[in-house]
């Protein structure tokens, strides 16, 4: 019989929560700060996604990630930061891939990737965005031809 559990260099974090809350009366503005704020404070994930609610009023659905041990914390965050009356959160079971960073040189500078890695095999692999950003803009060039070269290289 085949085991389910994955192999020591993957991660499967079974104390984890996702939280939601639904907005309709909040300034745009205030939910970059939110965000920060959740993300320093622990969340593993924040994210927003525009929804319709009752009476057809437009809205902002917050959903976080985080560790069961955050959860207080989040709550805090929540209630006093942004207009919401009522919080929803579910257990969730998180599977990550092991993941490993090489460094790979480009003509205008060594930028890290991140390599997500799944049965002993690269399945993803992305370069670090703030690296490729500071050379591209510290060099002139498009963000585009700093991945592009970073592409090229990654399948040599």
């Amino acid at each position: 019989m085949q085991s389910h559990h994955p192999p020591s260099h993957e991660h499967v974090d079974m104390e984890m929560v996702k939280m939601e809350v639904n907005l309709d009366d909040i300034p745009g503005e205030w939910l970059g700060y939110v965000m920060d704020l959740l993300f320093e404070n622990g969340a593993n994930d924040v994210f927003y996604t525009p929804i319709y609610m009752k009476k057809n009023r437009p809205g902002t659905l917050l959903q976080l990630l985080c560790s069961t041990s955050k959860i207080e914390k989040m709550k805090e965050i929540l209630f006093t930061e942004t207009t919401t009356l009522g919080i929803r959160y579910y257990p969730l079971t998180v599977h990550r891939l092991e993941r490993i960073f090489e460094q790979v040189e480009t003509e205008w500078g060594s930028v890290t990737v991140k390599k997500g890695i799944y049965a002993g095999q690269v399945v993803e692999w992305a370069p670090e965005y703030e690296e490729c950003k500071q050379l591209a803009l510290s060099h002139g060039i498009p963000l585009k031809k700093v991945y592009d070269q970073i592409r090229k290289s990654a399948h040599t």
